[in-house]
């Protein structure tokens, strides 16, 4: 009988990591929010990571979290380094291009998995209002593709990306 159970189990992970493998090599989560507000006062929310505290959840993930801003003081060349707990992680970001409808920033997570993305803001006005798309691209590694079978990632990602615009829209339609 354990027998029979220890090849179920085996045949059910080779299953599991068969599946993965035909998951996408890359990803791109995206949520985008109308904000009754001008682009230019969205952009300098997003431009200079001093403010993020204001309205990124990611901020609030670790109230202890250490947090080094360097590099230019807002726009391209803006660095934000961040080593918090298990939930906040560890990694870095910088602001590689900075326009008025769009700011792209390399992503790079070190812990608790390392991970290289792209987050990309782009603002396009629409009357008194704006629409602010927030996504992130990147590849899907093996171990990705793997909890990628069990986690919805777009939902997990996706969920975070809603609160941001959310707390960014309370922020600026004030």
């Amino acid at each position: 009988m354990l027998k029979m159970i220890a090849i179920a189990l085996v045949c059910l992970l080779v299953v599991i990591l068969a599946f993965a493998t035909t998951k996408p090599d890359a990803f791109r989560v995206q949520r985008t929010a109308t904000i009754k507000a001008a682009p230019d006062r969205i952009f300098t929310q997003i431009n200079d990571f001093h403010k993020w505290a204001a309205w990124s959840p990611y901020e609030k993930l670790d109230p202890n979290m250490k947090k080094t801003i360097s590099g230019a003081a807002s726009g391209k060349g803006a660095v934000y380094e961040w080593d918090g707990n298990s939930k906040a992680g560890k990694g870095r970001m910088e602001i590689t291009d900075s326009e008025p409808s769009r700011i792209a920033i390399k992503l790079d997570f070190i812990k608790p998995f390392e991970g290289h993305n792209i987050a990309e803001f782009t603002m396009v006005p629409k009357g008194d209002s704006t629409e602010v798309t927030w996504a992130m691209d990147g590849p899907s590694s093996y171990l990705t593709k793997v909890v990628g079978v069990f986690f919805n990632m777009d939902h997990l990602i996706g969920k975070e990306f809603e609160t941001g615009l959310t707390n960014l829209r309370a922020v600026t339609e004030n």
